[in-house]
């Protein structure tokens, strides 16, 4: 009898607080949802011409970089888990498309055509990739320190290639990039626009992206299942090398030269990849989310341009957003896991 009591006792404690975590989770998601609601709307009264097509279309073209990047980011999240201090993350992917874009700049100013530069700059930027994937899966390295170390290994070879001067260049595929447009839309927009959906189709449709949610979520399970974890692992680290290689040359084609600024992009692609989680159920980043945090995040930007308000407001507000998604995510997780 005692024993009896003391479990259902227990078992109707267990129930209040499971059901009192999952109504503050629903609290908490909703509240951030309208929060971005009520930005947007704010900017929509308050500022003019926020919401014309043309300024939206100028978003579109603006995010298509981060946007890229923050799908490389959050695939190493989906494989590796959204734990803050264990899971995946990638820190060395801005410094990377620095590397990658001095790459490329160099190479077409060396005469070099643009399908030889762009396949060395695609190739650098996995090679920088399966450098994280050698010190995370081989070694063992925490992902947030191996990519730390990954990160200042690529700052540094990007200053001796570039001797830290901009680099100006000019090519057919640069100036298609920059100055087309299809429809109304830019070639940036387009670009951002078709990676994305291959992105939708390649996370929530093909095999390989929902073994890779279970790997990310579920790894002992996903061993048992006969799934090759670390390969799973090593490859959304060259993903995401991939995806800094590709950025790097959309960076080139914008500007017309390399930049030795892409360390600033970090913050924005990681409140992006780990906003994107606050539009799922279960706090994993998915591709719709990325899409609507990347945007979300570039509109804030462009909303402090419009009104005049200086860009470094922009940081704050990303790292205020980081924080609280990281507090969300904590909060919903289940004691003792």
């Amino acid at each position: 009898m005692t024993m009896t009591s003391t479990a259902e006792t227990a078992g109707s404690g267990a129930r209040p607080e499971g059901t009192g975590r999952r109504k503050g989770t629903l609290f908490l998601r909703l509240g951030a949802l309208a929060m971005f609601v009520l930005i947007m709307a704010w900017f929509a009264f308050t500022t003019r011409g926020f919401i014309s097509p043309a300024n939206i279309f100028n978003v579109i073209e603006q995010t298509a970089i981060m946007g890229v990047l923050s799908f490389g980011m959050a695939v190493v999240l989906i494989g590796g888990g959204t734990d803050v201090q264990t899971g995946g993350i990638d820190l060395s992917i801005a410094a990377n498309t620095g590397l990658c874009a001095a790459v490329y700049a160099t190479m077409l100013n060396g005469g070099w055509g643009d399908l030889a530069s762009a396949a060395a700059t695609l190739g650098t930027g996995i090679a920088v990739g399966l450098l994280n994937a050698v010190a995370v899966v081989r070694l063992g390295i925490l992902p947030l320190l191996a990519t730390l170390a990954v990160m200042n290994i690529s700052a540094g070879l990007e200053l001796t290639i570039t001797e830290n001067q901009v680099i100006g260049v000019s090519s057919p595929v640069t100036m298609v990039i920059a100055t087309g447009r299809f429809l109304g839309l830019s070639m940036l927009a387009w670009i951002f626009i078709l990676f994305s959906l291959a992105m939708i189709w390649a996370i929530h449709y093909s095999r390989t992206g929902l073994r890779l949610y279970a790997v990310g979520g579920h790894p002992e399970a996903a061993r048992a299942a006969g799934i090759n974890v670390g390969a799973y692992v090593a490859g959304t680290y060259a993903f995401s090398g991939f995806c800094a290689g590709f950025a790097a040359i959309l960076l080139v084609a914008r500007l017309s030269a390399s930049t030795t600024a892409t360390g600033q992009l970090l913050l924005a692609i990681l409140a992006a990849a780990l906003l994107g989680t606050v539009f799922s159920r279960r706090f994993v980043p998915t591709a719709g989310g990325t899409i609507l945090s990347t945007l979300f995040i570039g509109f804030l930007a462009n909303g402090f341009q419009l009104s005049n308000v200086s860009y470094y407001w922009v940081n704050g507000v990303q790292g205020v957003l980081i924080l609280m998604v990281v507090a969300v995510t904590t909060f919903a997780k289940p004691q003792g896991k």
